[in-house]
């Protein structure tokens, strides 16, 4: 992918990856992870897209958001994006990446077409009417523990987005190479601040205003975001679809990218 820099008008930088040709699909990653993590699908898409990938705020090698929750990086993607594409583009975001996703086609501003959720969830913590996500106590502690020992609590949150399923260790080891070590640490100031925002993230209330075609990509052994989470998305927005990964935890595109990318390609 070739890399390219938007220079914000603050001084900041958002570090962007460009691919293949054909239609603009826009491809956001999660959570403490950067773009590297879409290598394979990247390759597998190339031909028949225009792939844009960017590290998000405070991921990889792009600067901390001036404001670091969601309405505040959607605001930089959607400057970055109202540059470089013109006319109408798919968003595919992972995780983070689809809560992203949700608050940009929301919002209305740009002429997003399609939407693919990946493994993404309107409401990250439980609460008195959602049962479908983390406790806020461990949410809380894994904000302590990236204080206390950032690059391990990193590595073992990435093991969790494997856990219940079962993945070729040379396969893993694989993944790793090219999505955690090609790829720098997320700024650890900006990393538990967004998670901050994940305690009390909750898009629920948005769902039925956004009208894009959207497909839901989720993992039945999620233990992240559990797969209700995407069955509620799915039957929530106006125009959703829900395709369960059986066997498959949080990263659907990671553990099935031939998969995951047929999938993408048809709907988009």
């Amino acid at each position: 992918m070739k890399e390219n820099r938007f220079n914000l008008p603050d001084g900041r930088v958002l570090t962007w990856y460009e691919a293949g040709r054909g239609k603009p699909l826009v491809l956001l990653h999660g959570w403490a992870m950067s773009a590297a993590v879409f290598r394979e699908v990247v390759e597998l898409l190339a031909t028949g897209f225009r792939l844009l990938v960017p590290d998000l705020p405070g991921h990889g090698r792009s600067s901390p958001a001036a404001r670091n929750n969601l309405a505040g990086i959607s605001d930089i993607l959607m400057s970055w994006l109202a540059e470089v594409v013109h006319g109408p583009f798919g968003l595919v975001g992972w995780s983070l990446g689809g809560m992203l996703s949700l608050e940009i086609a929301r919002q209305q501003v740009l002429p997003v077409d399609r939407l693919v959720l990946v493994s993404t969830t309107p409401r990250f913590t439980l609460g008195d009417d959602w049962d479908f996500g983390l406790p806020l106590a461990q949410v809380r502690a894994l904000s302590r523990n990236l204080e206390r020992r950032f690059e391990t609590t990193l590595a073992d949150f990435f093991a969790l987005s494997f856990a219940g399923e079962q993945i070729d260790s040379e396969r893993l080891l694989t993944i790793r190479r090219f999505a955690v070590k090609r790829s720098s640490l997320p700024e650890q100031v900006a990393a538990r601040g967004l998670l901050d925002v994940l305690a009390t993230q909750d898009q629920r209330a948005s769902l039925a205003a956004i009208q894009q075609p959207a497909l839901i990509l989720h993992g039945d052994q999620d233990r992240i975001a559990p797969v209700a989470a995407g069955q509620y998305l799915a039957e929530m927005l106006p125009r959703g679809n829900f395709i369960s990964f059986a066997g498959i935890a949080h990263g659907p595109f990671l553990s099935q990218p031939m998969t995951a990318a047929a999938q993408i390609r048809e709907f988009c």
